[in-house]
C-alpha cells in the first residue's frame, strides 16, 4: 500500500498534478536529474516551497546533482492514483460531458472514460467516440459490468442532487462535480468539485488588480 498513511496537505496535494507534468516532460527528454530549482522556476514557486512539498513523500535531492526525474515521477503517480486504472462513467452528455468525453489527456492520467449517461430519449443510442450513450436508469447495471469507480457529472444544478442520489445507489464512490452546487453524499462517498465561473471570476479579479481596473 505504496503512501497510503502518508498525510499530505491539501494545498501541497493540489500542487502535484502540477509536479507531475513537469517531470513527465523531464523524463520524455530522457533527463535524469532536475534541482529545486529548475522544477521551482517552471511552476512559479519557490524553490523552498518545492522542497517542502517533496519532503513530505520521502523526496530529497542530491546535492549536487538534485532530484532524481524516475523517482519522483513514480512516488507521485502512487500517490495521485495514476499508477491504476480508473473506470470513470460521464453523466449529462451536453456540450461539457462531451467535451469531456473527447479529451485525451484523462486516460494519459489512469483515467479511463468507461460509459456514458444521459436522460435525454434524443441522445440515447448516440455515440462519442467509441462510446454509446445510454440511459441513467442502467446506471447501476452499468457500474457491475464495467467495474465503474468514478462519475463526472456534468448536469445541471438543479438536477444534481437527484443525479447524485442515482449514483451514490449505484455504488460509484468517486464523484466528480461541475455542477455549480454542493451535494449531500454519505461519508464513504469522495465527491472533488470544479467550479468553471469560480475560477475565470478569480482570473477576472486578478487581471483587475494587475491592471488597475478595480472601483
Amino acid at each position: 500500500m505504496c503512501d497510503d498513511l502518508v498525510i499530505i496537505p491539501k494545498a501541497t496535494l493540489g500542487r502535484l498534478p502540477l509536479y507531475l507534468r513537469v517531470l513527465n516532460g523531464l523524463h520524455h527528454l530522457n533527463i535524469q536529474f532536475v534541482s529545486s530549482e529548475e522544477m521551482a522556476m517552471k511552476l512559479g514557486i519557490t524553490s523552498s516551497q518545492l522542497r517542502k512539498d517533496l519532503s513530505y513523500f520521502g523526496g530529497q535531492g542530491i546535492r549536487g546533482t538534485g532530484y532524481d526525474v524516475a523517482y519522483l515521477l513514480g512516488k507521485i503517480k502512487a500517490i495521485l492514483g495514476v499508477s491504476q486504472n480508473w473506470q470513470m462513467a460521464i453523466v449529462g452528455l451536453g456540450k461539457l460531458g462531451t467535451a469531456l468525453a473527447r479529451y485525451p489527456g484523462l486516460q494519459q492520467h489512469g483515467i479511463n472514460v468507461a460509459a456514458l449517461f444521459d436522460i435525454d430519449e434524443a441522445k440515447i443510442g448516440w455515440k462519442v467516440g467509441e462510446l454509446s450513450i445510454c440511459h441513467l436508469s442502467e446506471l447501476t447495471e452499468k457500474k457491475k459490468e464495467l467495474g465503474l469507480e468514478i462519475a463526472a457529472l456534468t448536469v445541471p444544478a438543479q438536477a444534481a442532487q437527484e443525479v447524485t442520489d442515482l449514483i451514490v445507489e449505484a455504488g460509484i464512490q468517486g464523484i466528480w462535480n461541475f455542477a455549480p452546487v454542493r451535494l449531500e453524499t454519505p461519508e464513504n462517498v469522495i465527491v472533488q468539485y470544479e467550479d468553471l465561473v469560480v475560477g475565470v471570476l478569480t482570473l477576472s479579479h486578478l487581471l483587475s488588480r494587475r491592471l488597475g481596473k478595480m472601483r
